[in-house]
């Protein structure tokens, strides 16, 4: 209205800027500088107030929020049921299958001994079991704080030459890079984490999976020697320079193993109900190499093992922090870096998996608790761990939480629509359920099936309400452009 094309009578064209006039809003008063800078503050650190839950409560009352707010487990402790822990039972077995091979493949990658990476597999997890707030993320060891604190460290000391000092300033860095995150959370700074955007972290992820295949030369073609240099050129340089120390043994031993993981991995996507196939390969990989080295004498023929892990609970390490000399400064810049990568890694994944699950985390909480788990972990000879969001770890915690759920006669879904509990129950078949693929939606239109009972259309694509991407759910069809839920 108003634009010059129109054309309007005179009467009318008074009447409309009388009416404009009438409707305009005045600027507001300017506030003191103070007052504004008070605000923005305010809107900054404290967007969500979490002190507002304590005003006008009774002391004994503001203490047990104040527990509940720093440890959730005291929160969702007295809620939990029986139901919940077969559910996480099936769950943690399948995922600590991941965490073995997981734990010693990331330790190495890091120059550590492989028992740290069990170890950081079993103190971390138990305190973010406490204080983290998001259901679906597994914690432990990941591939870029790895490589970060194998490239941070080794440009200062050598694990090879030093190995002592080496595992020392692993500690000082992953007590450092705790303090560092969990000081964030304290300080109410979670909002820095969304300055990294998606593509950076995509980008950061996909390169850090190719360094991490390149590195895996080393040990496929049983080679003594290898660059410290993480760039494909360097790398392709070394590996192709020292051929007559390739072992034939080794690479043939690697490549089966490599093979069979594929091909489980291709099989289970094929048939989601054999999904533990897939789950549990890692872990089969493990033991039928251990089996083939020790039957065959490997080692005597070129195929490095792993050798002796020490058996026992985690050994105390807080004497081995170094916060004098001249390598503080080292594990300290190495602290910072790592953890800040890890942190943006960890919350970034738990976002996503609150959002599909259609839940609030916390960032502020979530820092504090990694912060704090890295904070005990460096005490118990673990080394830089995070919250961990990958499809091997929590997507398969999430798919046997779906399938527990499923084990009922109804699954109640939401749509995006009003009172979704009351709309969509879903009736299981056994016969006909297949997993849904990543970014389907159920939005269709709603059915009545003449018995009392409404159903939502299930269309492939879209836009509506986002599913989790493993929910498996009853279909009419084999094919993926079923239309209807039965």
């Amino acid at each position: 209205m108003g634009n010059v094309d129109y054309e309007y009578g005179n009467e009318e064209a008074v009447h409309t800027h009388h009416h404009l006039q009438h409707h305009q809003v005045e600027v507001p008063p300017r506030q003191p500088f103070f007052k504004s800078l008070k605000y923005s503050l305010k809107e900054t650190f404290f967007p969500d107030d979490p002190l507002r839950q304590f005003k006008n409560q009774p002391p004994l009352k503001r203490f047990i929020l104040g527990v509940q707010y720093f440890l959730p487990i005291f929160e969702w402790g007295p809620r939990y049921t029986f139901q919940f822990f077969k559910a996480d039972l099936i769950s943690g077995i399948t995922i600590a299958s991941l965490a073995i091979p997981q734990g010693i493949s990331y330790a190495k990658l890091a120059n550590l001994p492989p028992i740290l990476g069990l170890y950081s597999s079993f103190v971390p997890p138990l305190i973010y079991a406490m204080m983290g707030s998001s259901r679906d993320l597994a914690v432990g060891t990941v591939a870029v704080a790895s490589l970060l604190t194998a490239s941070m460290l080794g440009d200062e000391v050598s694990a090879k030459d030093n190995p002592t000092l080496y595992l020392h300033l692993a500690f000082t860095a992953t007590f450092f890079a705790g303090v560092f995150q969990a000081s964030l959370g304290l300080l109410r700074l979670g909002f820095i984490v969304d300055f990294l955007s998606h593509a950076t972290i995509v980008g950061l992820m996909a390169g850090a999976a190719t360094v991490v295949c390149l590195q895996q030369l080393k040990g496929i073609l049983g080679l003594d020697h290898f660059t410290h240099a993480t760039d494909v050129v360097s790398v392709m340089r070394s590996v192709f320079s020292q051929t007559h120390e390739w072992r034939w043994e080794s690479g043939v031993l690697g490549c089966c193993f490599l093979f069979f993981l594929l091909v489980t991995r291709y099989f289970s996507k094929k048939r989601p109900k054999f999904f533990w196939i897939s789950a549990m390969a890692p872990l089969t990989s493990v033991i039928l190499g251990t089996l083939v080295v020790y039957l065959t004498h490997a080692e005597k023929h070129g195929v490095q093992v792993i050798g002796d892990l020490k058996k026992g609970l985690n050994p105390p390490s807080i004497a081995d922090l170094v916060f004098t000399g001249p390598y503080m400064s080292t594990a300290l810049k190495t602290g910072i870096v790592t953890g800040i990568i890890a942190l943006a890694e960890g919350i970034a994944v738990g976002r996503s998996f609150a959002m599909f699950k259609n839940y609030h985390i916390d960032g502020n909480k979530e820092m504090i608790a990694i912060g704090t788990m890295n904070i005990v972990g460096s005490c118990t000879s673990c080394y830089l761990t995070t919250a961990v969001g990958n499809i091997d770890t929590s997507g398969i915690g999430m798919l046997e939480e779906t399938k527990k759920i499923l084990d009922r006669r109804d699954l109640k879904i939401k749509g995006d629509y009003q009172n979704p509990e009351e709309k969509s129950t879903l009736y299981k078949l056994e016969e006909n359920t297949r997993q849904c693929e990543a970014g389907e939606r159920l939005n269709g239109s709603i059915r009545n099936l003449g018995v009392g009972i409404d159903i939502r259309d299930y269309i492939v694509g879209g836009v509506g309400y986002p599913l989790l991407p493993w929910l498996v759910t009853p279909h009419k069809s084999d094919s993926l452009a079923a239309s209807a839920l039965l």
